[in-house]
Formats: C-alpha cells, structure tokens, sequence
C-alpha cells in the first residue's frame, strides 16, 4: 500500500494542480464522455460501464468564443501560416485580411496545407448545441402538396329545368308553391286554359273518331305533342274523346324553385318561363386556381371542401372539369368539383374554402424546407459532413410541400 506520508504528499500536489486550473463557468452547453472522448450528448446521459457523462460549460468549450489572437496563434503553430480568408457561406469570395459578409458573419480563416477543404465550415459540439442545428439525412419520399383555393358553390347546369307553355295561354289558377320550396317529379304547379291546346286536342278527336271509320289518322295527335302537352292528357283525350277546359301543368323533376314567374289570372305568350326548377342533389363547387398553379391540378385530384357558414363540416370530391381559360383580370382558371348534396347542405352561391390534392405523387429526393437557403438567385443546402464540419452545396429545387421540397440537382440520397 501507499505510506501515510507519501499518500499527504501526493494529495498536497494534486490539489495544488486542481487548485491552480481555473474553474469552469457559464451554462452548460452539452455533455462529453467521462474518457473526454469524441461523444457528446445535448442531455445528460451515461456510458456504457454506467459512468455519468461531464458536463461542458461555456468556458470550456473550443469555438469560435475563443480570443481571435490565441485562436489565430495556436492554428498558426499546428497548421502554418494563413493563405487568405474565405467566404464563409461557401461563395468564390476570398480576402487577404480578416472581414465580414453582409449578414456579419466573419470570413474564416484557411492555413497553409488547408486549401483542399476549401468552401467546409468547422463548428465545435458546444457551437452546434447553442445554435440549435438539426441535421437530416436526404431521402426519397412522396410530397404531398396541397393547394388551398376559394371557391364558389354553383347549380349543376344539367339539373336545372324550366317550365314554359309553347302556346298563348291564361293561367287559371297557380298551385301553393313558392320560390325555395321542394317539389316531386309530377307536382302540379299550375292549371291554365289554351285556345291554341284546345283547338288541336279537338282536332285530334275528330281525328280519332274518323280513326274509328278506317280513315288514317292525321299529324293532330303530333301537334299536341309538339305544344309540350303532358303525355298523360293525350291519353286522357283519347280515352274520354273530350277536351278538358284547363289543363295542369306540372313539375318534370324532383328539385327546389329557384323562381316562380305567373300569378292567377295572368295571360302568358308562348314561350314564356312559368317557373325555374333545379334538383341540387349534386351540386358543383368552382374554384379559382392562379394561373401559376394550375400545371399541378389534374383531372380526378382528391379535394376537400369545406363551407365558411359550417367550418366543423368537410365534404369529399374530385376535380371533374378545368375549365380551358383564364380570367383576365385575376388570372385564375376555374376548376370544377361535383359533390353529392343528399341533404342539400350546399346551397348555391355559398363560399367555400378548397383544398386541392396537386402534383406528382412518385417520390422524389426531399429535404425540409428549413434546410433550404434561398437567396433568390441561389439555393443553398447545408451538408453535415460530421466532426463539426460543413459544406454549402448550390442545389435546384423542384416542387414543394408539406413541410417538403423536393431536390432535382444537388444531393444523392443520405
């Protein structure tokens, strides 16, 4: 064993070496290996024999915090002289004597014998930590670009019906139907009296009874039909062989009236609309895409709308049509998107607020979009070459999306 003297002695030294090292001050700024080895850690942790790393605080940490003149000389003895200082974005910019860039970032040093790492930026574990860098490694993947659009709820232009009398009539009387109600296939929406329906109905008997001597029928039956008489009052005729003094006119689809035009009493010229009907169990939704966008919208793109008078409620469709032109004054094209309606939710001329499934769905090379840096003439990514050191690359960008974009020139994969 040791001898109590000798063990005084060497204690005395030791803390007299530990008294003489200054000590450590500051925040901690990450946590090294209890053997000082190269691993760090950003929270405290243990090895791998259950040993507690140590903690690095400010003061003893190597970076750029150092004085620039210890810095410079210490570099000076290991590496040699400096040759010139470099940009340290990576751009071809080089100065002879220690300056700046336009965000104030120093321009870093580079050492005889240093050159062939010319363009790499060294940062120390504890500047890394401070700075919050995360790094992340290339990957192919899918983007999945959404493009959130306005839109507009319209009438299915196939859907819609208007009831008109091809003939002078006088409106007799109007059923109980207003603009907003729902009516069926069948309702009866009016009953009105024609000379002109009246003289051909009596025409078609006399026709029919000469019929029934073996003389051919004439075109009567065919100029009733021509005068948009409902099939069923020619059936009437022919069964009664009388014309009936008024005739109803009624509803030729299920749907809402959008507008009633008669009153009773009035007397309507041919041609003339009685009332506009449309069945708005399928509704279209058009929505405004800027012209820019528009290359990423296909036909049969998932879409998700979504009404500003009912924010909770989503509605599901496809992008049916892309309307093949662009509106002058605001640059948009109209794309259409056909919702089924089985509650009738989704009145005309509601807004809505569209979101459009756009683009390419291969996956492609990505990285998040924090990590691009765009100058607006050059994209620039950061490659984590490890051991502190990185390298700016100039890379093209392809499309973008959910916190992606998409890297076509540049990068490989990892």
């Amino acid at each position: 064993g040791i001898a109590l003297p000798a063990l005084r002695n060497w204690l005395g030294i030791e803390g007299s070496l530990a008294a003489n090292e200054p000590a450590a001050t500051g925040p901690v700024v990450y946590y090294q290996d209890p053997d000082r080895k190269p691993v760090y850690s950003a929270e405290p942790r243990q090895s791998a024999d259950g040993r507690p790393f140590r903690a690095v605080r400010a003061s003893e940490d190597i970076g750029f915090e150092e004085k620039p003149e210890s810095k410079e000389q210490a570099a000076q003895a290991e590496k040699g002289r400096i040759l010139y200082y470099r940009n340290p974005m990576g751009l071809p910019d080089t100065s002879p004597v220690p300056k700046k860039d336009s965000m104030g970032m120093d321009y870093l040093p580079v050492y005889a014998g240093e050159a062939s790492e010319d363009g790499i930026i060294k940062l120390t574990p504890g500047r890394i930590q401070r700075s919050g860098v995360r790094s992340e490694p290339v990957r192919r993947q899918s983007i999945a670009q959404i493009i959130r659009v306005p839109g507009v709820v319209q009438l299915d232009e196939r859907r819609i019906s208007v009831v008109a009398i091809r003939a002078d009539a006088f409106v007799q009387e109007v059923a109980p139907v207003t603009t907003g109600d729902r009516v069926a296939k069948g309702t009866r929406l009016a009953r009105i009296y024609s000379p002109e329906i009246s003289t051909a109905g009596a025409q078609f008997i006399t026709e029919l009874n000469a019929a029934a001597r073996g003389v051919p029928e004439g075109g009567a039956r065919q100029r009733l039909e021509n005068l948009g008489v409902p099939p069923e009052i020619i059936a009437e005729i022919e069964r009664s062989r009388k014309v009936p003094p008024t005739i109803n006119w009624s509803a030729p689809r299920d749907g809402i009236v959008l507008e009633r035009n008669v009153s009773d009493g009035m007397k309507m010229a041919a041609g003339t609309s009685l009332f506009r009907l449309a069945d708005i169990s399928t509704i279209w939704v058009l929505a405004d895409v800027p012209e820019r966008e528009l290359s990423d919208v296909r036909i049969g793109a998932p879409t998700t709308v979504r009404l500003r008078g009912r924010p909770g409620v989503a509605f599901e469709g496809r992008v049916s049509v892309i309307y093949p032109q662009i509106a002058e004054a605001t640059r948009t094209a109209k794309v259409r998107i056909e919702l089924a309606n089985p509650d009738g939710v989704l009145l005309p001329n509601m807004y809505a607020d569209v979101e459009i499934g756009a683009g390419d769905a291969s996956a492609a090379l990505a990285v998040p979009s924090s990590a691009v840096i765009d100058s607006g003439t050059r994209r620039i990514v950061i490659l984590d070459l490890g051991e502190g050191r990185f390298e700016p690359r100039e890379v093209k960008l392809g499309r973008r999306g959910d916190g992606l974009v998409a890297i076509s020139e540049g990068v490989s994969e990892g």
